[in-house]
């Protein structure tokens, strides 16, 4: 066994590598997932089009943050409930149903969110297409 410490940089590269594969692992097996990911893309694609301000795409930007980071943490506690208690047990499944619920209110969080933040510009935008397309 090598009893020589692996360098910071090493270390620091290894743990990027490692919350990459994870990000991986989430999106290879969760098919709630791809929903998230399809939701950011059209979200940042919209804000784009809509010229968001600084204060607009952080609250957006953190919405999604909360519902991807909402859906790492309940993908991690299934897999450790699942290691620790591969039969069925009313506990595994409390902890299991109260994560997924944390993803839910994530999601609900980022849903009204997108709402107040892209609805008005959303609609004047609508708006003025409509009204150049009747005039």
């Amino acid at each position: 066994m090598d009893s020589q410490p692996k360098k910071r940089s090493a270390n620091r590269i290894d743990s990027f590598r490692h919350a990459f594969a994870g990000w991986w692992y989430v999106l290879r097996t969760q098919e709630n997932a791809w929903i998230h990911g399809v939701a950011t893309i059209l979200v940042f694609g919209l804000g784009l089009w809509l010229g968001l301000q600084a204060i607009e795409w952080a609250l957006i930007v953190l919405s999604i943050g909360l519902v991807w980071t909402s859906e790492f943490i309940n993908t991690a506690l299934e897999a450790v409930v699942d290691l620790a208690s591969p039969d069925i047990h009313p506990l595994a499944k409390v902890g299991k149903d109260v994560a997924a619920a944390a993803v839910l209110l994530g999601a609900a969080t980022a849903a009204l969110v997108g709402v107040l933040v892209l609805g008005p510009p959303l609609i004047a935008r609508v708006g003025q297409i409509v009204a150049t397309l009747l005039n």
